[in-house]
């Protein structure tokens, strides 16, 4: 059974999450979305998914951006090259949150609700959560977002308004992110879309091991 939280700021090891069946990776239930839990939860290796309840979860294994092996493809490096897209950092962060939050096709509903938004809105105040975006002709046309922890990075959701949008800004934060050593890009679970992007995944013991590392770590020259 997962562990119950109350307003007491704690969490249980990550390893007693549940195994097997429709809630594997589930920790515990209860709590809220302040920015002091959320951040405790994210140096543990848990994660919020839903509001109501809040339920906070430590998949295993866990999918992984390896930054030193990440490389764009040729079509997607041409339209970088071409300068396709503006891309800028930390300009529109509660936007992309919105953008992530709509509609998409294939995606009736989201997890991202008005209390995510609040919640990691009021992280990125206090300098622990960013956004990228990529623009063309002043409008927001994709972007990604993420909770930022030292040399660790939770990429959370990324939308896309023009093709290879939300891909470019991906390519960008990982930029960002290579600006030092041992840090962390996680993006949770591997879906295929992910997998086609080059992401691939940890065991639970040797993700913590790498959370702890890039924990350690300064934060990324961009976000200093």
């Amino acid at each position: 059974m997962p562990a119950l939280l109350t307003k007491r700021l704690w969490f249980p090891d990550p390893r007693t999450a549940q195994r097997g069946g429709p809630h594997d990776g589930l920790v515990a239930v209860g709590g809220d979305l302040s920015a002091s839990r959320l951040l405790l939860a994210y140096r543990n290796g848990m994660f919020p998914w839903t509001d109501d309840p809040v339920t906070w979860w430590s998949p295993d294994p866990r999918a992984i951006f390896e930054l030193d092996h990440f490389h764009a493809s040729e079509s997607l490096a041409h339209v970088i090259r071409k300068g396709v897209f503006e891309i800028t950092t930390d300009r529109a962060f509660r936007q992309v949150m919105e953008c992530c939050a709509g509609p998409a096709p294939g995606r009736e509903s989201t997890w991202i609700s008005p209390e995510f938004i609040e919640a990691y809105t009021a992280l990125h105040g206090l300098g622990h959560a960013h956004s990228v975006e990529c623009w063309q002709n002043g409008h927001l046309t994709g972007g990604i977002y993420g909770v930022s922890i030292g040399g660790f990075f939770a990429g959370e959701s990324m939308f896309h308004h023009a093709r290879d949008a939300s891909k470019v800004a991906l390519v960008a934060l990982v930029e960002v992110l290579r600006e030092g050593d041992n840090r962390l890009l996680d993006v949770q679970w591997l879906t295929p879309h992910l997998a086609s992007l080059g992401a691939r995944e940890l065991d639970r013991p040797v993700y913590l091991k790498r959370l702890e590392n890039a924990l350690a770590q300064p934060l990324p020259v961009r976000w200093q």
